[in-house]
């Protein structure tokens, strides 16, 4: 059986109350709210952090509010389940709903939050083991060894990120509010992102997500599409999110694609969607898009499934997602 390490928990009452004794432990300390994700790293010994400090406790981070004329504020510690089922996302943002409701399965959704899932920890088959399979291969760069498994001459870690709901807020152009004891940032959610995989997100150590601001939904429509081996519970081996906005001749006005799970961070196939522009969709287009999109995705051996077949069905899911808007 695999235990947690011993550890401190603090459970503050308010986002300011969390920012001070975040700031206070320093390095000791990690953020957990719904810690489906973090206690399994920790059981396996990938984090084993002195002090927690609890979220759940927070009844501000839990708030939905906005309209689709204005825009939505989505606090970090709303959970999936909630975010899946809400009649305003499921109308207005329904790529959103489908990638929440897509993460492992009812009762983890359940405890899990959109700011977790957001913030998730880069995965890698090498990386996503027990302390005992670890140890047996000498480590791996992102977390005791020096070497990069998948690439052992790359002096960069390959983990990737598998956040479903990334790549679709990236697609939607979110924006994320940072709050820390030296005041607060907001930022657009592709800039969150770097490619690092052992060093994934820009926000700084004593920083807090607060909340997600989605855009007014004006028109846009949107998409989600998720391959992986097993129809639940699974990360993703390939996450499609496709966001259009159209004119009333029907062409394309505006137009973004990303891929999720095919690197370090969301990728934006900024050059794909760019055909899209001014055009009517049609099987041709399609198809042609897709293949300039699939070019972004470029998977190494650190995930479900042989990298051939990730490559050859990436462009199959671009048309399936962009299929949705005929």
């Amino acid at each position: 059986m695999l235990r947690l390490p011993p550890f401190r928990y603090l459970a503050p009452r308010s986002l300011d109350e969390a920012a001070q004794m975040l700031a206070q432990e320093g390095d000791q300390a990690m953020l957990v709210a719904g810690g489906t994700d973090l206690f399994p790293n920790m059981k396996r010994r990938q984090f084993t952090p002195p002090v927690l400090i609890g979220l759940r406790s927070i009844a501000a981070l839990k708030n939905i509010s906005g309209s689709p004329e204005q825009g939505f504020r989505l606090g970090a510690g709303v959970t999936l389940t909630t975010l899946a089922e809400n009649p305003a996302m499921l109308e207005h943002y329904p790529a959103l709903a489908a990638a929440a409701g897509s993460v492992s399965t009812p009762q983890l959704r359940n405890m899990g939050t959109i700011g977790g899932n957001l913030l998730l920890d880069t995965r890698c088959n090498y990386y996503n083991q027990t302390e005992f399979w670890r140890q047996s291969i000498g480590y791996c760069m992102k977390k005791d060894g020096d070497i990069c498994l998948v690439a052992p001459g790359s002096p960069r870690c390959w983990a990737i990120s598998s956040a479903d709901t990334a790549p679709v807020l990236v697609s939607l152009g979110a924006s994320v509010r940072l709050v820390s004891v030296r005041g607060e940032r907001v930022l657009p959610v592709r800039e969150l992102f770097r490619d690092d995989g052992m060093d994934p997100y820009t926000r700084a150590a004593d920083e807090i997500l607060s909340e997600i601001m989605l855009p007014p939904a004006n028109g846009w429509q949107s998409v989600y599409l998720k391959l992986r081996r097993r129809g639940s519970f699974d990360f993703p081996i390939l996450g499609v999110a496709v966001a259009l906005r159209t004119a009333g001749d029907g062409t394309v006005g505006d137009a973004h694609i990303t891929l999720g799970a095919v690197a370090s961070h969301p990728v934006e196939a900024t050059d794909a969607a760019a055909l899209l522009i001014g055009q009517r969709l049609t099987p041709d287009l399609i198809s042609t898009v897709a293949a300039v999109a699939a070019k972004r995705a470029k998977p190494l051996d650190n995930a479900d499934l042989t990298i051939n077949y990730r490559k050859q069905v990436t462009p199959v899911y671009i048309r399936r997602a962009l299929s949705h808007f005929m």
